[in-house]
């Protein structure tokens, strides 16, 4: 049924119902897991009365979290080895997180997006967006979506 199943994580609660359930369709079909954190570039704001770091201190914090970004798809490999499931851990950088999980799908050649969503409504959803909206809209393969 699946070959390559990409997980979409950020290490957050929610986030870990797309792992359990990524690695359950894996371990059920014999599909291999690719694991993936998309980490934002540090912003800009070029706002009067805005204040502007350092370079030095804007890469320290872009380092950090491609740390943490990290920690969070190695998390999912060693969750995946306990089960005997293959899983790749990926970064990406990016400031759109959906074409991000889009490319990264299409790159490792995989066959089913799994992410979770907030399931915001309303003025919510419209002034934070909607990463998970974004992929259904614009994949090619199939997108399962947990909450």
């Amino acid at each position: 049924m699946y070959r390559r199943i990409l997980v979409a994580t950020d290490g957050s609660k929610l986030s870990q119902k797309a792992v359990q359930h990524a690695l359950d369709l894996a371990d059920i079909t014999g599909a291999g897991v690719v694991a993936l954190k998309v980490v934002p570039r540090y912003p800009q704001s070029y706002f009067e009365g805005g204040v502007a770091l350092a370079a030095a201190e804007v890469a320290r914090i872009e380092q950090q979290w491609q740390t943490e970004a990290q920690d969070a798809v190695n998390a999912v490999q060693s969750a995946g080895q306990l089960r005997g499931i293959k899983v790749k851990p990926v970064t990406a950088r990016a400031d759109l997180v959906s074409e991000a999980i889009i490319a990264t799908a299409k790159r490792q050649k995989c066959d089913l997006i799994v992410m979770a969503s907030h399931g915001r409504r309303g003025i919510k959803r419209l002034l934070l967006g909607s990463e998970t909206q974004q992929v259904l809209t614009h994949a090619n393969i199939p997108v399962l979506v947990l909450r």
